[in-house]
């Protein structure tokens, strides 16, 4: 077995050892995992995983059940993804049985490497937690990334008009092919989007920057949702305009939940969206694939901002 860390900030795909599969997991043999933003911050030492976690990289996998232990509604041979809180990223994963979705009959592993982590965020901070409902509007910074692209197309999918906010026009044009309505380029005119506004809910990866832009666009009793901070961490926010407008801002992250937490969301996720793949609703946003010998390259493609959608590693 072997595993991909990053130590002194290089990347090592190294011997790791056994691992047992206690009772209610099973083990998969990867396929491919999917890379994400998350741990490129973990290479640079700004994102350790929880306590108690493999420090080896990835968030997401695919691949085939070899063994599971107890487990009845899983059988070897299944082909499935898998949300993880580390340690995707290697030759199997022994994970618990309930955070593994099935993989959409449509979907190659590879494809289906990169669609968990993307699309069980999206899905708990829109839908979960900022509760958005039939026809609310929803403004998406960091439209083309991963996370981004997949809110777009979940945001289609339930009837909720989408804008995003991204860094150029190649990227907006990527955005509007998979729904959004509109947007901007963030090095040109972020104040275009007032003619858009007021949102019901944003969607936020960037944090400080965009406070003031987004106290100013949200609409009266809007959900505010931070999901990173690409921006920056402080900044001032006027809470005159928090008060008057009834804003309601969240911090979430994901990686973090525990085990049972997990296991409810991706109870939803396979009742209420991953149907959804098979009828072409949704699709993987897989835009390039890197075998892991090639993990280097993989990390610098993701960090340049170029990649519109997902990259994924290839192991087995």
């Amino acid at each position: 077995m072997k595993a991909l860390y990053s130590i002194a900030k290089q990347l090592n795909w190294q011997p790791e050892q056994f691992i047992d599969c206690p009772k209610g997991y099973v083990r998969v043999q990867v396929a491919a995992a999917g890379l994400n933003r998350a741990d490129l911050l973990q290479r640079q030492g700004k994102y350790p995983p929880p306590k108690g976690i493999t420090e080896a990289l990835g968030l997401e996998c695919a691949g085939i059940i070899t063994e599971t232990n107890q487990v009845t509604n899983w059988q070897v041979g299944d082909r499935v993804c898998a949300l993880l809180a580390g340690g995707a990223m290697a030759s199997e994963v022994v994970i618990d049985a309930r955070h593994l979705l099935p993989v959409p009959k449509n979907l190659s592993l590879i494809e289906a490497a990169v669609i968990p982590e993307v699309y069980a965020t999206a899905w708990l901070n829109l839908f979960q937690i900022a509760q958005l409902k039939s026809t609310e509007k929803v403004l998406i910074h960091a439209g083309a990334g991963g996370v981004g692209s997949a809110a777009i197309q979940l945001c289609k999918a339930f009837n909720n008009p989408c804008w995003v906010t991204v860094g150029s026009q190649a990227r907006l044009d990527y955005c509007l092919s998979l729904g959004a309505q509109g947007g901007v380029v963030r090095t040109e005119n972020l104040d275009a989007l007032t003619k858009d506004a007021p949102f019901d809910v944003i969607l936020d990866p960037v944090g400080a920057d965009y406070m003031a832009l987004n106290t100013d666009l949200l609409n009266v009793d809007g959900r505010w949702v931070i999901i990173a901070m690409m921006g920056g961490h402080k900044a001032e926010i006027n809470l005159a305009k928090l008060l008057a407008k009834r804003i309601q801002l969240t911090g979430s992250t994901l990686r973090s939940r525990d085990n049972d937490f997990k296991a409810t969301l991706i109870k939803g996720l396979t009742d209420k969206v991953w149907p959804l793949f098979e009828t072409n609703q949704l699709s993987h946003n897989l835009a390039k694939s890197f075998a892991i010998e090639e993990a280097e390259q993989a990390f610098e493609a993701l960090a340049s901002n170029q990649i519109n959608g997902k990259i994924a590693l290839v192991i087995n």
